[in-house]
């Protein structure tokens, strides 16, 4: 009655690239739908995160067409019968990105990490600074209670790199107090910086009390699609 409902459909579409794309669309009908665009989040282990936001805008752009009217349906329909050209599309819009990004800043990335615990924290966030320094990569190492996330943005390349290093580096301590790799880290997101995003100038470490101190820092740098469709689960 006050939140609206969400549910889950999954859809399986063919013919793309000769196999099948299984889509998992996550609809939240506000209670004034359908008066008001729901809330669309695509998820697809054939695709790209950058593949399933175009994938999300295109539907967002059909939803605004059937204002007022119910569209989960419709919207479902359309993407079945245009996946194809919306992936063609990506794959084009990419391509020019890349080859506009060579040598400039257009080509910045952003990562999400959530890492289980810190036994050895002093230890290993020293190891993230420098990581993050040599890198020249920017963001936050953020602690709220019980929650350790890392958010990067930089050149691509640095972000795989600082991944590679993040998996394979001893960064931490066993139960024994032996050096041991990161084996409980989730890749919550990795995409490319959009024009609302705001670039990090620094890499700091932070700490906050509440969920709210901590979405007010994601708010701040237009975040905010980001926090609400990765961190809630995390409270919980």
């Amino acid at each position: 009655e006050t939140h609206g409902i969400s549910f889950r459909i999954q859809i399986s579409v063919k013919e793309l690239l000769d196999k099948d794309v299984l889509l998992k669309l996550l609809f939240h009908l506000p209670v004034s739908y359908p008066s008001t665009l729901p809330d669309i989040s695509v998820n697809s282990d054939q695709l790209t995160r950058a593949q399933c936001m175009d994938v999300k805008e295109k539907l967002l752009e059909q939803a605004k067409k059937h204002l007022s009217e119910p569209m989960v349906h419709d919207l479902i329909l359309w993407i079945q019968q245009h996946l194809k050209g919306v992936i063609k599309q990506s794959a084009t819009v990419c391509n020019e990105k890349t080859t506009l990004s060579k040598g400039t800043e257009d080509g910045i990335w952003m990562l999400l990490l959530h890492l289980d615990h810190m036994r050895a924290k002093e230890k290993y966030v020293k190891t993230v600074e420098k990581w993050a320094s040599n890198l020249r990569l920017t963001g936050r190492l953020m602690f709220m209670g019980k929650i350790i996330l890392i958010l990067l943005q930089g050149d691509r390349s640095s972000i795989k790199e600082y991944l590679i290093l993040q998996k394979t580096s001893k960064v931490d301590v066993d139960s024994s107090g032996k050096k041991c790799k990161e084996k409980m880290m989730r890749v919550l997101c990795e995409t490319e910086v959009q024009s609302q995003h705001k670039r990090f100038q620094t890499f700091e470490v932070k700490e906050y009390s509440t969920p709210e101190e901590l979405q007010k820092e994601f708010e701040t740098a237009g975040l905010v699609t980001l926090f609400s469709e990765f961190l809630p689960p995390l409270f919980k």
